[in-house]
């Protein structure tokens, strides 16, 4: 299963911490679900263990049963369908809609008055038009709805409870989201997903370890490449005075170092001055091997 399946999947195990929130949630579910309207209300979703709280909750919520649901065994997609007038009628009414005059949804802050209740409503956005990829690739957190007030008033909600979301379209629906790891950690702990919260900070931590030492390793990489580069054009140096019968005329210290480099051709300039005798600094070492290159250019 995915993240972000088995993050709903969580959430779906999170009790409510009063009855309010029952209605506060089902309120979220609502205002990003696939279909609200005076007619229907139509819930989708290939989550079993969410189909499951959806019918708990819209029971406890309004004391009203989907008048279609998904067959026990079915896989895949499912759809929680109410069509009953009546049944309309009561949920709109606990929320203060009129559904003659219903021209556009607007989330009616009355009903989330209490922190809890906030709380829920997002939790419950989440589960009917949420994503999250997997952390391991990217962090991408989202909510979606085909509402455009809707989606500026859960954005103003969002900021008042101290989050700083990004607003987006896409495909005529309206986006709420958060490319920020430790701001996707704090909204999911504050939902009621700490679990993955945990498992999004823990996959942040590992990536961030490979990424140094991948770093580490490229550097290191580029150093070994660099002695190797500089101590083949330093002996090719050397062999060319040899040849040009010039070694045995050169300074004693020069000779010396020369010796020291074509006997130790892996070895950095470092670990060549200490092997000098008597042992010399990293830069007096580099000057002489750059004095032997120099010369073997001039002959």
């Amino acid at each position: 299963m995915s993240f972000s399946y088995n993050t709903k999947s969580e959430l779906c195990r999170f009790k409510p911490e009063q009855t309010c929130c029952d209605t506060a949630e089902s309120y979220g579910v609502l205002m990003f679900c696939n279909t609200f309207t005076a007619g229907e209300i139509r819930i989708i979703t290939g989550n079993h263990t969410l189909g499951s709280r959806l019918v708990e909750m819209f029971e406890s919520a309004f004391s009203v049963s989907f008048d279609i649901m998904p067959e026990p065994e079915k896989k895949g997609k499912q759809a929680y369908i109410i069509t009953a007038p009546g049944k309309l009628n009561r949920i709109f009414d606990k929320f203060g809609i009129s559904p003659e005059s219903l021209l556009a949804h607007h989330v009616n802050l009355g009903v989330l008055e209490e922190e809890c209740c906030r709380r829920s409503f997002v939790r419950g956005a989440f589960l009917a038009g949420g994503a999250i990829t997997n952390p391991e690739k990217s962090y991408h957190l989202e909510l979606v709805t085909d509402h455009f007030n809707v989606s500026r008033e859960t954005y103003s909600l969002l900021l008042d409870m101290g989050f700083s979301p990004k607003e987006t379209s896409r495909s005529g629906n309206y986006i709420i989201y958060f490319k920020q790891s430790a701001a996707i950690e704090d909204f999911l702990a504050l939902i009621g997903a700490p679990i993955h919260a945990m498992e999004l900070m823990s996959a942040k931590i590992e990536k961030d370890m490979r990424n140094s030492v991948n770093r580490k390793v490229n550097c290191d990489t580029a150093n070994v490449i660099k002695t190797v580069d500089a101590s083949i054009a330093q002996i090719k140096a050397i062999r060319h005075i040899e040849d040009a019968g010039m070694f045995d005329i050169l300074p004693e210290k020069l000779r010396q170092t020369a010796e020291i480099r074509v006997s130790n051709p892996e070895l950095s300039i470092k670990e060549l001055a200490e092997l000098s005798a008597p042992p010399v600094t990293k830069s007096c070492l580099n000057h002489r091997l750059r004095k032997l290159v120099e010369i073997s250019k001039g002959i």
